[in-house]
């Protein structure tokens, strides 16, 4: 009985020992959290995209109250929530939200199966990163879209769906967050988060092609072939500049005057969303004056003989 109790005892030492060490190394290390972190991740979508640059939408909000406390909400964005979500940050942490131009994922390939041939048929895992490892894919560029969709799974807003016809993503802008999920997810980097635009209007280089032109034109037919002439009829503004023999258009400096869409013998500029270009009306040719009828109907005057002329001069 006495071994009993004295077991009991002991363990129970034991336990209070363990619990006095826990109680103090809480307190020793514990982790204050701010309050403003909770508030500011409930109003945030909880999507855990990664858009906004953090891990999950915990980790922007602790990011956000950070960077408040150094007086700037600049460069944090959500790009599921928008300007709206912002605002309401911005409202939590006592600071005002610096207005953000709404972006929206492009492709930058127009290689249809039109422009750009299968040469080889694929048969492995319907996945682009595969695909891209294990050589070219089924075409002879390199730098086009390998179409097994890695985009449409890695987005999860639904905004991108491969068209059967052309063998290329599309965007839904009115889906579209600007995530940038379906960006990483490219293996060729052909998805670029750009600016929507103004009415949602914007020009961009729909070629992601770095070879020279004679070799970018042999295996697809609306590549850019770095001629330059979209660089020249835009030197006013510099939007347009050419890097390893492709053209770029800066979405802040470009002024939509679609000179460069005009320009590019290769078609590789295209513009979203303008409204259709009037088609001016030949002008009328002007009718042709007619003689009047007198003039029409007047007889010639008889020709007057030499020998007559000089007879009066004569006299």
């Amino acid at each position: 009985m006495n071994l009993i109790l004295i077991a009991v005892i002991v363990l129970g030492a034991i336990g209070l020992v363990s619990a006095l060490v826990l109680f103090l190394a809480s307190h020793k290390f514990a982790v204050h959290e701010d309050p403003r972190i909770v508030q500011v991740a409930e109003v945030l979508p909880q999507a855990n995209c990664g858009g906004c640059g953090f891990p999950g939408c915990s980790g922007f909000a602790a990011a956000c109250v950070k960077a408040a406390d150094g007086g700037s909400l600049e460069g944090k964005n959500c790009p599921v929530g928008g300007q709206p979500v912002m605002e309401r940050v911005a409202n939590i942490l006592g600071m005002t939200a610096a207005p953000s131009a709404p972006k929206v994922a492009v492709v930058r390939c127009n290689g249809t199966c039109e422009n750009r041939p299968r040469l080889v048929s694929y048969d492995g895992a319907q996945s682009c990163r595969v695909q891209n490892m294990t050589g070219m894919g089924e075409t002879g560029c390199a730098y086009g879209c390998l179409g097994c969709g890695d985009c449409v799974k890695a987005c999860q807003f639904g905004a991108i769906s491969m068209n059967p016809e052309t063998g290329l993503p599309e965007v839904d802008e009115d889906k579209c967050t600007a995530c940038g999920a379906c960006a990483k997810a490219c293996p060729r980097g052909i998805i670029e988060i750009r600016l929507k635009g103004p009415k949602g209007r914007r020009v961009v280089v729909l070629c992601n092609n770095k070879d020279k032109g004679a070799l970018a034109n042999k295996v697809c037919k609306a590549s850019c072939i770095g001629c330059g002439k979209c660089v020249k009829t835009c030197e006013k503004f510099e939007a347009i500049t050419l890097v390893n023999n492709l053209a770029y258009i800066d979405a802040e400096k470009c002024k939509m005057c679609r000179k460069c869409e005009e320009a590019c013998p290769k078609h590789a500029i295209h513009g979203f969303n303008f409204p259709p270009k009037k088609v001016v009306a030949d002008a009328p040719a002007k009718p042709v004056a007619e003689k009047p009828a007198e003039a029409a109907t007047q007889t010639p005057k008889a020709p007057v003989e030499e020998s007559t002329v000089i007879n009066n001069v004569k006299q």
